[in-house]
C-alpha cells in the first residue's frame, strides 16, 4: 500500500506568504510608477489611457484562458516560471524605445528641478527646444522655429525658413563646445528675427546638426513623382510596418509602447490566477483551505514595501550614466532584481492540480449566481464604479502630485501608506461589523474614494496628498471587506472565490480598462483637476442612491448550514419551542420516515 506524503501546512503557507510578498514588491517598484514614465517619454493622456485600459483588457480575457490551459495540460509551475522570466524581460524593453522629440517632461538630474510644475514649464520647454543651435566650428547661426516667428509678429511667407526640432539648448555633444548661456541665446534670436523681419533667407551650412528635418510623407510626395512614389508604394507593401515609418514622432512612440505593453501583459498575466489556483487546492487538499486569506495580507506588505522602497532608492540618485537615461530606469531595474528573486521561491511553491474542479463552469455558475440576486447585481454595479474611479487615481495620481512639486519619495511614501493603510482594516473589522451592515459598509468605501480624489483636486504641495491615503483603510480595505461578506451570502458552498473573481474582475480589469480610457479624454480636455473633481461626483452620486436601491432590493440570505451544525445547543433558550430549536433534526426524521414508509410499501 503506497504512503501518503506528509503535507507540511505551515511550511506552504510560509513559502506562498514569500512568493506573494516579493511578487507583489516587484510590480509595485515599477507598475504605479509606469505612467509618470510615459508621461516622461511624451506620451498624452489621451495615449496614456489607451495603453493602461488595453492592459487591463488583456488580464480580463487572458488571465482565466491561460489559467485553465495550464491546469488542463498541468503545466502550472512552468507557467509560473515562464512568466517571471518573460515578464522581466519584456519590461526591459521599454528602457530602448526612444523618447518623443518635445517631451512634457524632461529627465533632469537636479532634485531642485523637482519643484517646477510641467505643465507651467512646457511653454518654455517648447520654445527652448524649438530653437536650434549649432555648436560645432563650420556653423554658428541657429535655424529658427517658425512658431516662434509667428509669436514674434513675423508674416509667414513662402520664403519661411524650414522648421526644425534640435535638443534643449543645455545639453551639448562635446565638451569643447559649452552650451550657450542665456543672454547669448536672446542676442543670437534678436539678431535672426531682425534678418527675417528684412527679407534674408537663412541658408544650411555646412555643419551636419543644421540640416534641416521634414516630415517623412512630404519627402515622400516631393519631386517629380518617380522615386517618391516608388517609396511610398513600396512602404505600402510591408502594411503597419510602412505606415508607422512615416508616422510622426508621437504616433510612433504610442504604438511602439502600446505593442511592448501588450506583450508585457500576455506574458505576465498568467502569474497571478495561475499561483493563486495551484495554491489553493493545494491547502484544499489538506483541509487548510480556511487559511488562504491570511496570505493576502503579505501581497499588501510586500507592495508598500515596493513602492516605497523604490521611490526612496530613485529619490536619492542623481544621475546614472547620461542624461539620456533617466532616473525611471531604475524602477525598471528593482522590478528585475525583486522578480529573480522570486524565481526560486516559485520553483520550490507548493501545487496541486485538483481535476475534479472545473474552473469554467465555476465562473458561469458563479455569474448566475450574481446576476439572480438584486443585492448582489448592485455590489457588482458599485465595483464596476470603484474600478472606474481608481483607474483615475492609479494612472494621473502621480501626474497630478508631480505638477505640485512632488518628487519620487513623495508619491512612493504616499503610496505605501495608503497601502498600509488598507492592510490595516482587518484589525477594525469587527467593531465595524458591530456598527454598520455589510451594505452600508459598501457604501462608506466608496464613499470614501469619493472624498480622496475629491482631495486630490485640490493638491497644493508635494505631501498633500499624504492625508488623503488614510482613508485607504475604508476606501479599499473596507469596500473589498464588504464584498467578500457579500459572496458569502451569495455563493453556494465551493464557490465563494468563483463569486470574488467575478467581482474583482469587474473592478480590477473591466472597470479600471474602460475608465482609463476615459479617463485620458477627460485628462486631456479638461485637466486632471477636474478629472478627480468629476469622478468625485460621479461616485457621490451612487453613493446617495446606493442605499435607497439596497433599501427596495429584497434580501434573500442564503441558510448556512455548517454555521447551523457548528452553532452551540446551550445557546438556544428554554423558552423556544421543540419545532424551532430542533427543525433540522425534525426534518431530517420526517425524510427517514418517509423512506421507511416507501420501503414497507415495497415489501
Amino acid at each position: 500500500m503506497k504512503r501518503n506524503k506528509q503535507i507540511d501546512v505551515k511550511r506552504a503557507l510560509a513559502l506562498a506568504g514569500t512568493f506573494n510578498f516579493l511578487c507583489s514588491c516587484a510590480g509595485a517598484c515599477l507598475l504605479p510608477f509606469l505612467t509618470l514614465y510615459f508621461r516622461q517619454l511624451g506620451l498624452t493622456p489621451v495615449m496614456t489611457g489607451f495603453v493602461m485600459g488595453t492592459k487591463h483588457l488583456i488580464a480580463l480575457v487572458w488571465s482565466p484562458m491561460t489559467s485553465l490551459l495550464s491546469k488542463h495540460y498541468n503545466k502550472r509551475r512552468v507557467v509560473i516560471n515562464s512568466s517571471l522570466v518573460c515578464s522581466v524581460a519584456v519590461a526591459l524593453v521599454l528602457l530602448i524605445i526612444p523618447p518623443a522629440d518635445v517631451r512634457p517632461q524632461t529627465a533632469t538630474c537636479n532634485m531642485s528641478d523637482v519643484s517646477s510644475s510641467p505643465t507651467q514649464s512646457l511653454g518654455g520647454n517648447l520654445l527652448m527646444s524649438s530653437v536650434g543651435l549649432t555648436t560645432s566650428s563650420t556653423s554658428t547661426r541657429p535655424i529658427i522655429n517658425t512658431a516662434l516667428v509667428s509669436q514674434s509678429g513675423v508674416s509667414d511667407n513662402k520664403s519661411a525658413p524650414v522648421v526644425t526640432s534640435k535638443p534643449s539648448l543645455y545639453q551639448h555633444d562635446d565638451d569643447d563646445h559649452p552650451p550657450l548661456s542665456q543672454e547669448n541665446v536672446s542676442v543670437v534670436v534678436n539678431d535672426s528675427l531682425a534678418e527675417l523681419s528684412s527679407g534674408t533667407v537663412l541658408h544650411q551650412t555646412t555643419g551636419p546638426v543644421a540640416t534641416p528635418v521634414r516630415n517623412k510623407r512630404s519627402m515622400f510626395q516631393s519631386g517629380s513623382g518617380g522615386e517618391g512614389e516608388k517609396t511610398e508604394e513600396k512602404d505600402g507593401h510591408f502594411g503597419f510596418l510602412g505606415s508607422l515609418k512615416v508616422m510622426d514622432t508621437h504616433h510612433q512612440l504610442f504604438f511602439l509602447i502600446l505593442i511592448t505593453v501588450s506583450v508585457w501583459e500576455s506574458v505576465s498575466a498568467p502569474l497571478e490566477w495561475t499561483a493563486d489556483d495551484g495554491l489553493y487546492e493545494y491547502l484544499d487538499f489538506a483541509d487548510a483551505a480556511d487559511r488562504y486569506s491570511s496570505i493576502k495580507v503579505w501581497g499588501l506588505l510586500g507592495a508598500a514595501c515596493g513602492v516605497g522602497g523604490a521611490g526612496l532608492l530613485v529619490s536619492q540618485i542623481r544621475c546614472l550614466i547620461a542624461d539620456q537615461t533617466p532616473r525611471s530606469a531604475v524602477h525598471f531595474y528593482c522590478y528585475a532584481g525583486v522578480a529573480a528573486l522570486a524565481l526560486p521561491v516559485a520553483t520550490y511553491l507548493p501545487l496541486y492540480l485538483n481535476k475534479k474542479r472545473d474552473r469554467a463552469n465555476g465562473l458561469l455558475k458563479a455569474a448566475q449566481l450574481v446576476r439572480g440576486s438584486p443585492r448582489a447585481l448592485l455590489c457588482a454595479v458599485t465595483t464596476l464604479l470603484v474600478g472606474v474611479a481608481s483607474s483615475a487615481v492609479d494612472n494621473f495620481l502621480l501626474w497630478q502630485m508631480q505638477d505640485h512639486g512632488s518628487s519620487e519619495l513623495h508619491m512612493g511614501l504616499s503610496l505605501a501608506l495608503g497601502l498600509l493603510s488598507q492592510a490595516a482594516f482587518p484589525l477594525l473589522a469587527g467593531q465595524v461589523s458591530k456598527l454598520l451592515s455589510p451594505g452600508k459598509v459598501l457604501a462608506v468605501g466608496a464613499a470614501s474614494l469619493g472624498l480622496q480624489c475629491f482631495h486630490y483636486s485640490f493638491l497644493w504641495g508635494p505631501w498633500a496628498a499624504l492625508p488623503a491615503q488614510v482613508l485607504s483603510c475604508f476606501s479599499s480595505g473596507a469596500l473589498w471587506w464588504a464584498v467578500k461578506v457579500q459572496c458569502e451570502d451569495v455563493a453556494t458552498p465551493g464557490a465563494e472565490r468563483s463569486v470574488w473573481r467575478i467581482y474583482s474582475a469587474l473592478s480590477l480589469h473591466l472597470g479600471s480598462g474602460l475608465g482609463s480610457f476615459a479617463g485620458g479624454f477627460v485628462a486631456q480636455r479638461f485637466g486632471l483637476t477636474w478629472l478627480f473633481r468629476g469622478v468625485a461626483v460621479c461616485v457621490m452620486l451612487w453613493c446617495v442612491c446606493l442605499p435607497l436601491l439596497q433599501w427596495k432590493a429584497p434580501l434573500q440570505r442564503r441558510i448556512n448550514y455548517s454555521r447551523l451544525l457548528a452553532a452551540d445547543a446551550s445557546e438556544a433558550s428554554d423558552s423556544e419551542s421543540e419545532q424551532e430549536r430542533d427543525w433540522l433534526d425534525k426534518a431530517l426524521e420526517n425524510d427517514r420516515s418517509n423512506n421507511n414508509y416507501g420501503q414497507r410499501i415495497n415489501h
